[in-house]
């Protein structure tokens, strides 16, 4: 199949073969019935980034965190919290039916190398044993649905951030290069055949060479790896899995990943838009034009 390059300010990318994942319309109103939202907290800026939100708007949260995981920062936030180990699911229901939660947002992600070391509770083993491989993408979906005998909705964790997710086109004032689109196509291309698999969402491409594939080392550590094959000038490329739940664990980005890219000479952060997060949107976008490194947004049909 061949991809072309538009003409238009828009930069669609076809791939075929990958159908579309449905989509529930949701909004803030859909939070129903009233009450305390449910946030599973994970690590990173995320989960303090969405409490800041709910409490904006009005909203009161219940939190369950997770040790080692969660910035113990979030106590400053005056919200109930509970902490719980990775892999403990009974608390989380315990808690929630407690202060009668019915609607609930996951934020934040845990690091892969925990899972090595997962102590799941009778919960969480009944869970793993109900999916075929240990993938994130099919322990997630398995975690949605007990989460739905128990009464409680998962809302997407953008659901109050909604300013947070990527949008189309060029997002600063440094543009890509012909050669650098044709990087964040084959970027694309790579990716997905990657995420079909479930393996990750990040690929480093240099002049048509792909340098790096995430694995469980996470995006920053992909692009270290990637880097050390290019000096300067990489391409660096994150996107949602094909059929991925949009609910869960979303392609994000924040200042540490563009710091590390000035770092390392980036040339430019592709994202997918409308299924990525950049946390710290203002002040993120100021600092890659001052790094020279173009940020865009592709959609990827």
């Amino acid at each position: 199949m061949k991809t072309r390059l538009p003409t238009t300010d828009r930069h669609i990318f076809p791939y075929g073969h990958i159908e579309p994942e449905p989509r529930e319309d949701l909004t803030e109103n859909t939070l129903s019935p009233p009450g305390p939202i449910g946030l599973v907290a994970g690590n990173g800026l995320f989960p303090g980034l969405f409490l800041d939100a709910a409490h904006k708007k009005g909203y009161e949260v219940i939190v369950v965190a997770h040790r080692g995981e969660t910035d113990p920062e979030i106590e400053k936030s005056g919200a109930t919290i509970r902490w719980i180990r990775v892999g403990q699911i009974a608390p989380i229901f315990d808690t929630f039916h407690r202060y009668g939660v019915r609607s609930a947002a996951f934020a934040g992600g845990i690091q892969k190398p925990r899972l090595f070391d997962l102590r799941p509770d009778w919960r969480g083993v009944r869970i793993l044993a109900k999916v075929a491989v240990n993938h994130d993408d099919q322990v997630l979906r398995a975690l949605a649905d007990e989460f739905e005998r128990e009464s409680i909705r998962i809302v997407p964790s953008t659901l109050l951030l909604p300013e947070l997710t990527a949008p189309e086109g060029v997002l600063g004032t440094h543009q890509p290069t012909p050669g650098e689109w044709e990087d964040i196509r084959i970027g694309f291309e790579t990716g997905k055949v990657l995420g079909k698999l479930d393996v990750g969402q990040c690929v480093v491409v240099k002049e048509k060479v792909i340098l790096s594939l995430e694995a469980i080392e996470g995006t920053d550590e992909t692009i270290r790896r990637g880097a050390r094959f290019a000096p300067s000038g990489i391409v660096v490329v994150k996107m949602a899995k094909p059929g991925q739940d949009l609910r869960f664990d979303l392609p994000s980005v924040g200042m540490k990943t563009l710091l590390l890219m000035g770092e390392v000479g980036g040339r430019v952060l592709a994202l997918e838009a409308g299924k990525s997060l950049i946390l710290d949107t203002g002040h993120f976008l100021e600092t890659a034009d001052r790094l020279g490194i173009c940020v865009v947004g592709v959609t990827w049909d």
